[in-house]
């Protein structure tokens, strides 16, 4: 299938992450797809990926902060709420069925790929400005957006996750952020962002946030 249309933007630095579709179509990916993805591996990632979630929270509340109008301020927010509200009981309600109760999932042990991802977007928010944040958030929701997507209808065991991120409510998200994105760069930047000096370090600033989520894949595939 061809790339959803999230944005200017996210196709620009899309194109320039060499490492995108090692992200999309990695093998865990491909597990979830194919329905061969063991169990465990699957809860594992889960795991991580709900404490990852409290800190990508922080980053878009962080992002309110460093938001230059309301409109950006409003879709922050709204961002933080349905993370909060909307994609994070899903995890709840998936290890709950397995015994996993949201006390353990809150205690659970950053892996080191968790740490560096992490941290990475929230040092993006504190050392640099508004579209420096975006550009570190942008992967994570798109690429989820775009895997969805892909493999919206396969069915299997995983379908409950796919189609969270494959629904029209997460794809809605997902345009919603490619279009603040690209109306904060025309705010800040002009028309002609993409022909200035600075669109090379934001394109980075993705690429690099890119990587570090085929690292958090392959922390999931290595399992506990």
């Amino acid at each position: 299938m061809s790339a959803p249309d999230y944005g200017h933007a996210f196709a620009l630095w899309r194109d320039h992450a060499p490492q995108w579709r090692a992200y999309t179509h990695h093998d865990f990916v491909e597990g979830l797809r194919q329905g061969t993805l063991p169990k465990d591996n699957f809860l594992h990632y889960l795991r991580q990926d709900y404490v990852f979630l409290i800190h990508f929270s922080r980053a878009w509340a962080l992002a309110a902060v460093k938001a230059g109008n309301l409109s950006e301020m409003r879709a922050a927010s709204g961002t933080v709420h349905a993370l909060v509200h909307h994609e994070m009981p899903l995890h709840l309600d998936i290890c709950a069925r397995e015994g996993i109760d949201a006390a353990a999932l809150e205690a659970t042990v950053e892996a080191p790929a968790n740490l560096a991802y992490t941290r990475y977007v929230l040092e993006a928010g504190y050392s640099g400005d508004f579209l420096d944040l975006m550009a570190a958030l942008a992967p994570c929701v798109l690429g989820y957006g775009e895997i969805g997507a892909r493999l919206a209808g396969s069915g299997g065991p995983y379908s409950e996750w796919i189609e969270t991120y494959g629904g029209a409510e997460y794809q809605g998200l997902c345009r919603d952020v490619g279009a603040l994105i690209d109306d904060a760069l025309v705010y800040r930047l002009g028309a002609q962002w993409h022909s200035l000096p600075c669109a090379a370090h934001l394109a980075q600033r993705f690429a690099t946030a890119t990587a570090l989520e085929v690292g958090f894949w392959d922390m999931g595939l290595a399992g506990p």
